[in-house]
């Protein structure tokens, strides 16, 4: 079935008043995600605590929560295949954001009911309409441009601005709720916050009609994978007639690789809604540094007493630093370009996954220094998380787009389902999360950074013949 046409008078006002600025509708935009995602990663940030907690909790063990945790992560980034489905079928984008927003909304207020029922159907409610909203307001936001505008890139910078902001202001707003009135009104603060973004979306509706104009374009549909970076700059033009030239089979097997890749990432680096939560929360010493506390304090506008903190602020950290990162990195490799110096992706996705192999063999020195047992220094996890963010920069933001770029035109919605499948795959195998009270937790460390870093050594011996499959990427 077509895409029905947009529920719009045709007086209504076009939201690219020219070509030199960006139309006010991305500010839009940018103001629902960053609530939109407030509300997530406020309940990423206490979802295993709270689940663990004998009193506001469900008094689950440890691997209980961490199982649940894994389930969470796996249907989140498969639900928004069926939705980006539907909205480009039957219901369109704007609806779609819509009908999700309200969604999530009632999923969040269900979390904050305390009861178990309620919150199985909680989790069905936040499945659902991630589903309907993450695919399909990255979507609108590239389609406020024509194909070849010089200020997509731009506009998906201030995009994921956003995003990071609201990534960053939920955990320490969650934590700031913890203390004052407990998990609870963590959910209640999501589901406010998700409100927000919805009314800000329907308030203003009708501004939104230029973004069910055009299919997705290839570089907005990284951003469902990829939304917590900003976009590498690249010629796609260029790349797209050089990878023309290789065949289908060498294209493919490419991809497969970066799709294992991929599975590895995510299953290390989505420890950070658990195991790393877990050691932030009981192997953290937030006292042992006279600067944490007071930086905590200036983040929490001095709400809360920065050396009595939980894993929860943790979660605020990477978001932090890819935030501070992202631009400087972005020019590094432009600087890098002008003197034809720039890695190709894959060698970018190798360097990314030595970060992140060093992220957690800090982590696992750390253990060694005292964390195995008893509290270690917060520089600990604060220096891990700069290295992993640093690795997320070089992996991440090459999502869909180096699959549309690659995949050969025929399959490229299969390549493109592939992509999202070994995302949710590697986000179920955090699930390795339950060896955490079985192993020592520099053992654990260790197992993960290894991981990390058999992958990057497999890209590293294939990355002549994986140059080749994707000139020019």
């Amino acid at each position: 079935m077509a895409q029905p046409a947009p529920i719009a008078s045709s007086a209504e006002p076009d939201p690219i008043p020219g070509m030199d600025h960006h139309p006010p509708a991305l500010y839009l935009l940018f103001a629902t995600e960053m609530w939109e995602r407030f509300g997530f990663y406020t309940i990423a940030a206490v979802m295993t605590l709270y689940l663990q907690d004998k009193v506001q909790g469900f008094g689950w063990t440890r691997d209980q929560a961490t199982n649940l945790w894994s389930y969470y992560l796996m249907f989140v980034y498969l639900t928004p295949l069926v939705g980006g489905f539907l909205a480009d079928r039957v219901l369109g984008y704007r609806r779609s954001i819509v009908i999700g927003g309200m969604v999530l909304m009632t999923g969040y207020f269900f979390l904050a009911m305390g009861i178990q029922a309620a919150f199985y159907a909680a989790l069905v409610l936040l499945f659902v309409g991630n589903g309907f909203f993450k695919p399909n307001i990255s979507t609108i936001v590239g389609n406020l441009y024509p194909s070849g505008s010089p200020l997509r890139d731009s506009a998906y910078n201030i995009f994921y601005m956003g995003i990071n902001i609201g990534a960053f202001l939920g955990p320490v707003s969650a934590e700031v709720l913890r203390q004052k009135f407990g998990f609870r009104a963590s959910f209640l603060a999501a589901g406010l916050g998700m409100s927000l973004a919805t009314a800000i979306f329907t308030l203003f509706y009708r501004y939104l009609a230029k973004g069910e104009h055009h299919r997705v374009p290839e570089d907005a549909q990284a951003i469902e994978v990829a939304e917590d970076v900003m976009p590498a700059a690249e010629n796609r033009a260029a790349s797209r007639a050089a990878v023309d030239m290789v065949p289908e089979g060498k294209r493919v097997a490419a991809l497969v690789t970066i799709f294992a890749i991929v599975i590895v990432f995510w299953m290390v680096f989505h420890q950070n809604g658990s195991t790393m939560t877990y050691w932030a929360n009981d192997n953290t010493d937030w006292k042992a540094s006279q600067v944490t506390p007071v930086l905590i304090q200036i983040f929490t506008l001095n709400l809360i007493d920065g050396s009595d903190v939980s894993g929860v602020i943790s979660n605020a950290i990477n978001p932090f630093w890819i935030i501070v990162l992202s631009m400087p990195l972005v020019f590094f490799w432009r600087w890098l370009g002008t003197k034809g110096l720039e890695p190709s992706t894959p060698a970018k996705m190798a360097l990314g996954m030595l970060l992140t192999a060093g992220a957690f063999l800090i982590l696992a020195l750390g253990g060694l220094m005292g964390g195995d047992q008893g509290k270690v220094s917060p520089w600990w996890i604060i220096g891990a998380y700069f290295v992993i963010s640093l690795g997320e920069l070089m992996l991440s933001p090459m999502g869909l787009s180096l699959v549309s770029q690659v995949a050969p035109p025929r399959i490229r919605g299969l390549m493109m389902g592939g992509w999202f499948v070994a995302t949710a795959v590697g986000s179920k195998l955090t699930v390795i999360g339950t060896l955490w009270d079985k192993w020592t937790h520099s053992a654990f460390w260790f197992l993960l950074a290894m991981f990390a870093l058999v992958m990057a050594a497999v890209l590293l011996v294939l990355l002549k013949p994986l140059k080749r499959a994707m000139p020019g990427v």
